[in-house]
């Protein structure tokens, strides 16, 4: 049987492995960023990028797994209508989740000792963001 008659088989296993194929064509190290974005393991995500593995991808990481791997409109279409095909009763859900990220931009901060200093990057972080955006509505 080959990876298309397999894939009608088990949906499952088919967008396993277009998650498989999009991360093998991104840069060395992506498996473990996303790993980080989810809080989990390497090995988590070895198991839901094989379909030889029953684990599934849970889906309120798919707005995660398109930032870290950089999936673009295609992709995204691709993945989403075989993802739902694997799992149909969760239809709405996984719309609303693949909009979440759309309009957000999310950036690491790093651990500080004291939470006053995190508090104070985060708050120039959010004014200078709203001074840009306020500037390009501007123009």
């Amino acid at each position: 049987m080959d990876d298309a008659e397999a894939d009608n088989a088990d949906p499952v296993a088919h967008y396993k492995r277009l998650l498989k194929a999009a991360l093998e064509r991104r840069p060395s190290g992506t498996r473990q960023k996303l790993a980080e974005a989810i809080g989990t393991h390497k090995s988590f995500i070895s198991q839901v990028t094989n379909p030889a593995y029953r684990v599934p991808l849970p889906a309120q990481h798919i707005p995660t797994v398109f930032r870290v791997c950089h999936f673009g409109p295609e992709e995204k279409r691709t993945f989403l209508e075989a993802y739902r095909l694997a799992h149909p009763g969760q239809a709405g859900a996984i719309e609303e989740l693949a909009r979440i990220d759309a309009d957000v931009l999310r950036i690491p901060v790093p651990h500080f000792a004291d939470p006053a200093v995190r508090h104070e990057v985060e708050e120039l972080i959010r004014d200078f963001a709203e001074r840009v955006i306020a500037l390009a509505h501007k123009s």
